[in-house]
C-alpha cells in the first residue's frame, strides 16, 4: 500500500469531484491542499462554473485531458458512477476518500485495472 501512496502523490494533474459550495466543504479542502501543494487542480460539479477562480468540470468526461488521478469525495453512490465515468476517460488511477467509499466501485476498478486507493486521507500524504 506504501509504494502505491507513493505512486499516486507522484503525479501532476489531479481531478477532485465532490461539493465546493464553501470552505467547510471536504472536497474544497482538499481541492486548497492540493493546488496549494503544487499539483494541477480541476474541480469537478455539475453545478459549479469556478471555484476559486479554477474553472470547474461537470463531469470527468468534460476534463480537457486525461488526469494522472481522481480524487472522489462523493456520497458511496455518487463514487459509483464516477468510477464508471474514469474508465470511459482512461484515467489509471482513483483516490476514494474515506466516507465515499462503496464496495462496488472498489471491485469496478480492480476488475477494470484502475488502481485504487481508499480507507486513507490524500491529504495526510504529502
Amino acid at each position: 500500500m506504501e509504494n502505491l501512496l507513493e505512486e499516486f502523490l507522484s503525479q501532476k494533474t489531479i481531478a477532485v469531484v465532490g461539493s465546493f459550495r464553501n470552505e467547510s466543504k471536504f472536497a474544497y479542502k482538499i481541492l486548497m491542499h492540493l493546488k496549494n501543494k503544487g499539483y494541477e487542480v480541476y474541480p469537478v460539479n455539475p453545478n459549479l462554473k469556478e471555484v476559486e477562480g479554477i474553472r470547474c468540470y461537470p463531469s470527468i468526461i468534460d476534463l480537457p485531458l486525461v488526469v494522472d488521478l481522481v480524487d472522489i469525495v462523493t456520497p458511496p453512490k455518487v463514487t459509483e458512477e464516477i468510477v464508471k465515468q474514469c474508465l470511459q476517460k482512461g484515467i489509471k488511477r482513483v483516490w476514494i476518500q474515506p466516507g465515499a467509499e462503496s464496495e462496488l466501485a472498489i471491485k469496478f476498478c480492480k476488475d477494470n485495472n484502475i488502481k485504487v486507493v481508499y480507507n486513507a486521507c490524500i491529504m495526510y500524504g504529502k
